[in-house]
């Protein structure tokens, strides 16, 4: 889109979500603009949709979004200009004080800790499938010296993910990056780890500390963190300013110790663990089905954003079983079957076939499904039927044959099959299966159940 015609777009939209002086802050993902907004029967949001340009608009946990596409950011910046706010601003505290304390702000506090360090898990995750494929093909020993640095390397992602969640953690409860950091070491100091190794005895102010190891770990240091934000709060307030840079973090840390060894620590990894065996039981419970009911709703999930929640149990299961059965197949298969149902439409449906062949390469290339959804198969719905059966299928398909990831992968489309080459080459080969009868299965019934309308 040309610079005046977006500058005409991030005007109207800001003139109908009430102006902006109703518009409290707003940021963006890879797909939309989130707003934070005032008065919310001031929104129009049917026109907003009807905007040439956009591709979809919806309310999601008090947040109004406005589905755009890849180009979000060029747009993004020119309606930061338009309502006058600061770019990347962090949301400011709002007038729904439920969601603040509700499961909706505790999903999103999570999440919000665990996204920064994605980049982490996939390099690290990556690297590890090099080296699975090095040593099938007989390029690197795994003896060698250069695989030993490589394995290392990509084991310290993982390890060391305490001390990075530290960082991240700490930045969103607004809190010091560098007594986060330090929660985070603390949890994985040698002394520590080999002391609960060797099942010695450790106590801090007469108080028993719980002897387990924190490494890979999510949880724990998220929690210690969070508690460590009102702590760390509070003694800035009532130390005189000329000391505070000595007393604040010496305070601090402190306190912060006996809670995070003795009780928040242990909590969290007692939390992490079952939440990763609650999964597996799942699994173990619903077997194939479970996937394929999954895989089917998935695109529902995304709708009403609550895709993201899956996301810390997803993280939970890699880092502690080094593999995850679940979740990240069903949004691959669905993610990919989005893309074959809007390539259907492209066939059967000249005027949309532009949109079509696009929104579908967005999805199945960069697992990005927002305009696939929004912009042909929610708004036919006989394509996004088509995507649910499909995926039951390759869902189906994908359980039966007990295909895991084992690594996050590039995207969540195609490039996302990284994260299933395992050493058993079969998994690689019966998700590549699964994908395939997904696939066919969805453009066959999109082809079937979907009519172009000929008015």
């Amino acid at each position: 889109m040309k610079a005046d015609a977006r500058r005409e777009l991030a005007t109207n939209i800001v003139d109908l979500v009430g102006g902006k002086d109703n518009i409290s802050n707003i940021i963006h993902c890879m797909t939309r603009l989130r707003f934070t907004i005032k008065d919310k029967s001031l929104v129009n949001l049917d026109q907003i949709s009807d905007l040439e340009g956009v591709i979809g608009a919806q309310w999601s946990n008090e947040q109004f979004q406005v589905i755009i596409g890849q180009w979000v950011s060029e747009l993004y910046k020119d309606v930061c200009e338009v309502a006058n706010i600061q770019q990347q601003s962090q949301l400011d505290e709002n007038l729904d004080e439920k969601k603040k304390f509700g499961p909706g702000a505790i999903i999103d506090s999570i999440s919000g800790c665990l996204a920064p360090v994605i980049p982490i898990v996939v390099g690290a995750g990556m690297l590890k499938v090099v080296l699975i494929l090095a040593t099938l093909l007989n390029i690197l020993k795994d003896t060698s010296p250069t695989y030993q640095v490589l394995n290392f390397a990509s084991d310290a992602g993982f390890y060391f993910l305490p001390v990075f969640l530290g960082a991240f953690s700490a930045n969103k409860f607004k809190t010091s990056m560098p007594l986060g950091m330090l929660m985070g070491a603390i949890l994985l100091h040698p002394n520590f780890v080999a002391s609960v190794g060797e099942g010695a005895t450790l106590s801090i102010f007469g108080l028993p500390i719980y002897a387990t190891t924190y490494s890979s770990s999510i949880f724990p240091v998220i929690m210690s963190v969070f508690v460590m934000s009102y702590v760390e709060r509070f003694f800035s307030k009532i130390i005189p300013n000329a000391v505070k840079v000595i007393f604040v973090p010496l305070l601090t840390i402190l306190v912060m110790l006996p809670l995070a060894l003795c009780l928040i620590g242990p909590a969290g990894a007692f939390f992490g663990v079952y939440l990763a065996q609650a999964i597996m039981w799942l699994y173990n419970t619903t077997g194939f089905v479970g996937i394929a009911v999954l895989s089917a709703v998935y695109p529902l999930l995304v709708i009403t954003g609550m895709h993201g929640a899956l996301f810390p149990p997803m993280m939970q299961s890699l880092t502690t079983l080094g593999y995850e059965p679940i979740i990240g197949l069903s949004g691959v298969i669905s993610n990919l079957n989005q893309g074959a149902a809007t390539l259907a439409v492209a066939v059967k449906n000249k005027k949309e076939r532009s949109t079509a062949i696009s929104a579908a390469i967005t999805a199945i290339l960069g697992g990005v499904t927002e305009p696939a959804m929004f912009g042909i198969n929610l708004k036919y719905k006989t394509p996004l039927y088509a995507t649910m059966a499909g995926s039951f299928i390759g869902g189906s398909i994908a359980g039966l044959l007990k295909v895991y990831m084992y690594a996050l992968g590039g995207s969540a489309g195609i490039f996302g099959v990284t994260g299933f080459i395992a050493e058993q080459s079969s998994n690689i080969i019966y998700l590549f299966v699964a994908i395939l009868a997904g696939l066919i299965s969805t453009f066959i019934i999109t082809m079937f159940i979907y009519k172009v309308d000929k008015k």
